[in-house]
């Protein structure tokens, strides 16, 4: 039976059928209206916690290089996708600035980055002063100091040495070792903070 059905029934039934049938539109209705009102509030819900997830999402980063002057604030990640762009600009902010050699920072390294600025809670400022190492580089500051390991994850961009603005290094370095990923070094003659993408360890 169609819609239009209920519509000409009563045109053509008895009237005491026709009284107990003129009740199916109404009541037809009544169940639409129910049904609406149900799924409504949910589809109203909907769009605002998407927004809300979509915003939560957005991971922005804001660096300024010790050595180069160059400042740098970005928004890396949103909507659940890293933006190649951005992650250009983050490559040439992090180059190797003694050679000017380019190379892909690790996305992790960046999330690390990210949720470390969330747990210290502030407008996070990281002041570079290593981020990408070419070979030739790590070899020369490996002469000056056996610090400088052989095979240093700055050269696969997966490891940056970083100061915060207006923050106390030991406060960075308890941040860094709070989320329990990746290597913490703590240099505290120079006041800075080395963190990497490898194992979890400190020293």
């Amino acid at each position: 039976m169609t819609d239009s059905s209920w519509w000409e029934a009563p045109r053509i039934m008895s009237k005491p059928t026709r009284h107990l049938e003129s009740n199916a539109p109404c009541q037809a209705r009544r169940a639409l209206l129910r049904g609406i009102a149900a799924v409504l509030p949910a589809a109203l819900l909907l769009a605002p916690v998407g927004n809300a997830r979509a915003a939560a999402d957005i991971r922005p980063l804001r660096f300024k290089h010790l050595h180069t002057g160059e400042r740098l604030s970005v928004v890396y990640h949103a909507r659940g996708r890293y933006l190649p762009d951005a992650l250009k600009a983050i490559n040439h902010l992090l180059r190797d600035f003694r050679t000017g050699e380019e190379h892909t920072i690790d996305p992790a390294l960046l999330d690390l980055l990210f949720h470390i600025s969330r747990k210290l809670g502030r407008n996070t400022r990281f002041e570079v002063i290593s981020g990408y190492r070419s070979a030739s580089t790590n070899a020369m500051l490996r002469n000056g100091s056996r610090k400088v390991a052989v095979r240093s994850l700055h050269m696969q961009g997966r490891a940056i040495d970083v100061r915060v603005e207006g923050l106390d290094a030991v406060l960075l370095r308890n941040a860094a070792t709070s989320m329990q990923s990746g290597g913490v070094g703590y240099y505290a003659d120079s006041a800075f903070v080395h963190l990497d993408t490898g194992r979890f360890r400190t020293w």
